[in-house]
């Protein structure tokens, strides 16, 4: 049976849109009937339709990096996302958020349909998506994620492969932990260069999880953002303010300006041999396997794969299709709406 038909069988209609210029939409959306037999699209991840258009009924917002669009769809009432994912938002583009917010872990609904939020440790505020439709059937879409161990069950996975190619070795890694804690006791002065949100907040956390917990010095933006997203970060101020001047959490290009008898260190997910200096692995996503894990983990039906562009999407997939496991990736979904029909 082709996949589409077993969607249809699932009681789910999965497309992309197009914009008035003929491309595409960013993602995809999705539409399906609720318990109750109500008719309901959300659309995940994407970019707003302009308000002459119909609207989904839901705007999906994993989290709050930009190649998810929260720029756009935070501006519609009709957005969702977790309580942390619209502070960033509103921190980052200096825009109100103005749809609904839950705590992960809560269930929030829209219409008749109840939506249930679990983590994926992605970002701080990254959150997975859950509902079933009027047939029963179990949806799940996750945005990125780095932790897979609170996820539910389900029977149709809307999926990440940002790091999907397992012929790929850049998309094979793991956390260099040891390393990290190595530096931070090696050195007397560090500065670890992460970006302002996402990484810092994960430096944060690492820093407090190795045992430090004297002021770690931050610059402006970065520190907003970690006090804004974080519940118990200890103690944090701006560059120079700390009595002891030991450690330091600023934008990677932010190095070059602090003090030469410091020790400078970049963390990242891409290790990259002509940076100034020496790195530190640390991802926030699954690589290739841990991705396959998760799917294995959670047993779709259908795992439909997502982000980001070019040929991960669908190097993924037919992988998952090579070892049976039935996949579709974005860029074969072949169901398009334009705009001027929705």
């Amino acid at each position: 049976m082709k996949i589409s038909e077993q969607l249809i069988d699932l009681g789910i209609f999965v497309y992309r849109q197009k914009n008035a210029t003929g491309t595409f939409k960013p993602h995809l959306s999705i539409s399906f009937r609720s318990k109750k037999g109500r008719l309901h699209t959300f659309s995940i991840d994407t970019t707003r339709i302009p308000e002459k258009y119909t609207q989904p009924d839901a705007y999906l917002i994993t989290h709050a990096h930009g190649d998810h669009h929260g720029k756009s769809a935070m501006l519609s009432n009709r957005s969702l996302c977790s309580d942390k994912t619209a502070l960033a938002l509103e921190a980052r583009y200096g825009k109100k958020f103005n749809g609904k917010s839950v705590k992960i872990g809560e269930t929030i609904d829209v219409g008749d349909v109840s939506i249930y939020t679990y983590p994926t440790e992605h970002t701080v505020g990254s959150t997975a998506f859950y509902w079933e439709n009027d047939v029963g059937t179990r949806i799940l879409v996750t945005g990125d994620v780095k932790d897979a161990s609170s996820l539910p069950d389900c029977d149709v996975l809307i999926t990440e492969a940002n790091y999907g190619d397992p012929a790929d070795l850049k998309c094979h890694f793991s956390d260099d932990l040891d390393g990290f804690r190595d530096i931070f006791e090696s050195c007397n002065r560090v500065a670890f260069g992460a970006y302002a949100f996402g990484k810092a907040q994960r430096t944060v956390e690492l820093l407090r999880n190795v045992g430090y917990n004297g002021a770690i010095e931050m610059e402006e933006n970065t520190l907003n953002l970690t006090q804004l997203l974080l519940d118990n970060p200890g103690e944090l101020s701006g560059i120079g303010e700390s009595d002891n001047n030991e450690v330091c959490v600023v934008p990677p290009h932010y190095l070059d300006d602090l003090p030469e008898d410091i020790s400078k260190y970049n963390v990242t997910g891409r290790i990259n041999k002509n940076q100034v200096y020496p790195s530190i692995q640390i991802s926030d996503h699954l690589d290739a396997f841990g991705l396959v894990d998760m799917v294995k983990s959670i047993n779709p039906e259908i795992t439909i794969v997502y982000h980001p562009k070019g040929h991960r999407p669908s190097k993924f997939s037919d992988y998952l299709n090579s070892i049976g496991i039935d996949s579709i990736s974005i860029d074969n979904i072949n169901n398009v709406l334009s705009n001027e029909f929705i």
